[in-house]
């Protein structure tokens, strides 16, 4: 072999083992950079998964859980005010119609003087009423209100006093035809006027003059009990009283 030969051999030689370096080269700084993004990526995942799981996603999370807890605890609460307000009700309107059930029936019977009755029933509210019955029917109807504390009927000379307190007076007679002044049982004196059709006043007069109670038709007879005196004025301008 030449020595040109050589020298061109050689210098092959030494460009293969650049060529070769270089490539060594290019493939160590590839593999660097994949390695470096996997790297780099591996990271990044795993902090937005740290995040996720401590940070802005537990704070998404938990606005979530606590809405549909608030939710849960709403309509529980909403429901259990409602089912409470239902059953309130519920309570309310039974009692409402147990009252009326008990108002259907006559918590006494008074018999009257002449042997007819009265069924008493109460209303509440110191209110009653008095159905008077005769053979199973009913002839008329006392009922204490408001304005007229206690009831009064004139029933053919048979007087009927009914209290606001649900107590029930009969007696039979001692009317005095209005209008004028008279006295009546329990040393009380009634000054009766008329007026009009029907209408009549009785002013109740005590032992020391003063007018203690008024007495007016408007249409129907009207009662007092006045100390435990019972007194009635007819539409008739008829007054009794019984002791």
């Amino acid at each position: 072999m030449t020595s040109h030969t050589v020298a061109r051999t050689a210098r092959r030689r030494r460009t293969l083992r650049v060529a070769a370096a270089a490539l060594t080269a290019a493939a160590a700084l590839s593999l660097t950079a994949c390695s470096g993004s996997d790297a780099g990526g591996s990271k990044a995942a795993g902090q937005t998964a740290t995040a996720g799981a401590d940070g802005a996603g537990s704070s998404a999370a938990a606005p979530a859980d606590s809405q549909a807890d608030s939710g849960a605890k709403g309509d529980a609460k909403t429901g259990g005010k409602d089912e409470a307000k239902s059953s309130a009700a519920g309570a309310q309107s039974g009692a409402s119609r147990a009252g009326k059930g008990t108002s259907q029936s006559p918590t006494r019977t008074v018999k009257l003087v002449d042997g007819s009755k009265a069924e008493v029933y109460d209303l509440g509210k110191q209110r009653y009423r008095a159905k008077i019955i005769s053979r199973g029917s009913v002839l008329a109807t006392l009922e204490t209100t408001a304005q007229e504390i206690d009831a009064g009927l004139d029933a053919n000379d048979m007087f009927v006093v009914l209290t606001m307190g649900g107590e029930v007076h009969s007696w039979m007679g001692g009317g005095q035809q209005g209008p004028g002044t008279f006295h009546l049982a329990g040393g009380w004196t009634a000054k009766v006027t008329k007026l009009g059709e029907l209408r009549y006043r009785a002013q109740i007069i005590g032992h020391d003059g003063s007018v203690d109670a008024t007495l007016e038709t408007k249409g129907h007879d009207v009662g007092l009990d006045a100390n435990g005196i019972p007194i009635v004025l007819s539409t008739g301008g008829i007054i009794s009283a019984h002791e």
